[in-house]
């Protein structure tokens, strides 16, 4: 029987009702003081919860892995408060949410930290173009040139994989489903991957198996933490978000990766094509590559519309399809893809303005109906 966009799928114990995930998406909607998720962002996923699966937004491990304005972490009570009020609000509705876990590494700017500390990395490889969003004097963010990065020592690469480790029982803490660790474009464990900034001569350089490591202890540790089969990895194979470039042999690099990740038994991996090119070839090498390195669920995620999606279920190039920024303007996207019904178009301006307006203001169609009689 071929698989179907709108067929129920079986991820670990949860029942999902169908394949479509909303993609984790940054929103910088968290309160100043707190950093914590507010009664609006409680809205705005519930809103949602008729996606199949939903990965909550980047959320930062800890105060030292933050990256940009106004985004919520997951390390302090009054955080793990407010995304209680998320999940709660979620589990309603009869949705199911992951949270994404997340360290930045060197892109960022010593504002985003109380003590003022710069960012870190694998090195002191500084971005040259990157701009992050920071607060000033003005309730606006602005964009401001990444600060240098400062090199982790041994020892604190060990204690980002506890923080991890803690975050992940506090999403358990708060009532998440399941824990997605963010492992692609350009931050702190894609950093530790790519061999042009990673010039480290401890276990976390080297060779391919000594850049992943990083990775896979704090997979191992997770995993540990919160139960293999309620945990997802993302990658970006061929991404070059925030000055990244190319792996010298993707095949070998991320196949080595698939492996491990298979043998630890993960709940899923999660693949997003960056250019939303190379992911909807079905013969594509390093699709075919990771599909066979991988064997449990795999979720596909760059420029999706419902027919390239059915298309690569029928192919059996992946299991779950992720949608990212359809979700913004669309709450029932599930519903529009089903009928086929126009998707709305979303306004960038408001991507990361804060406030309700463009976040949770979209309307459904029952509601557009409504507005018109």
């Amino acid at each position: 029987m071929s698989k179907k966009l709108f067929s129920r799928y079986s991820l670990g114990a949860q029942a999902l009702p169908n394949r479509v995930v909303m993609a984790p998406m940054n929103r910088n909607r968290a309160s100043d003081w707190h950093l914590a998720p507010t009664a609006m962002t409680a809205r705005y996923y519930a809103q949602r919860a008729s996606a199949g699966l939903i990965i909550a937004e980047g959320t930062p491990v800890s105060p030292q892995a933050r990256g940009c304005a106004r985004t919520p972490g997951i390390y302090s009570a009054a955080q793990i408060a407010g995304w209680q009020n998320v999940t709660r609000a979620v589990h309603r509705e009869g949705g199911r949410i992951y949270l994404q876990l997340w360290h930045v590494g060197r892109v960022g700017h010593c504002s985003l930290r109380a003590d003022g500390s710069p960012p870190v990395g694998p090195s002191t490889v500084c971005l040259e173009n990157d701009r992050v969003p920071i607060l000033t004097g003005s309730r606006e963010p602005v964009l401001a040139p990444c600060d240098p990065p400062r090199a982790l020592t041994t020892g604190e690469v060990k204690a980002i994989v506890a923080d991890f480790a803690r975050a992940a029982d506090n999403a358990m803490a708060a009532g998440f489903d399941g824990v997605e660790i963010h492992a692609a474009n350009g931050y702190l464990f894609d950093q530790f991957r790519c061999p042009y900034l990673n010039d480290r001569r401890d276990e976390y350089g080297g060779a391919t198996s000594g850049r992943w490591r990083f990775l896979i202890e704090t997979v191992e540790a997770v995993t540990a933490t919160v139960g293999k089969e309620r945990v997802g990895v993302r990658i970006s194979p061929l991404g070059t978000a925030h000055e990244m470039q190319f792996d010298p042999a993707p095949l070998f690099t991320y196949g080595y990766l698939a492996c491990q990740l298979d043998r630890l038994g993960i709940g899923y991996l999660h693949v997003y094509d960056q250019s939303g090119s190379w992911m909807h070839d079905p013969q594509s090498d390093l699709l075919q590559h990771l599909r066979a390195c991988y064997s449990k669920t795999m979720i596909l995620c760059g420029g999706f519309d419902r027919e390239r999606a059915e298309a690569a279920l029928r192919a059996d190039c992946g299991d779950l399809i992720a949608f990212g920024k359809h979700f913004i303007a669309n709450p029932d996207l599930v519903e529009r893809l089903r009928i086929e019904a126009p998707l709305a178009p979303w306004n960038s301006a408001t991507i990361y303005k804060g406030g309700a307006k463009g976040y949770v203001d979209y309307p459904t169609l029952e509601e557009e109906a409504v507005s018109v009689m």
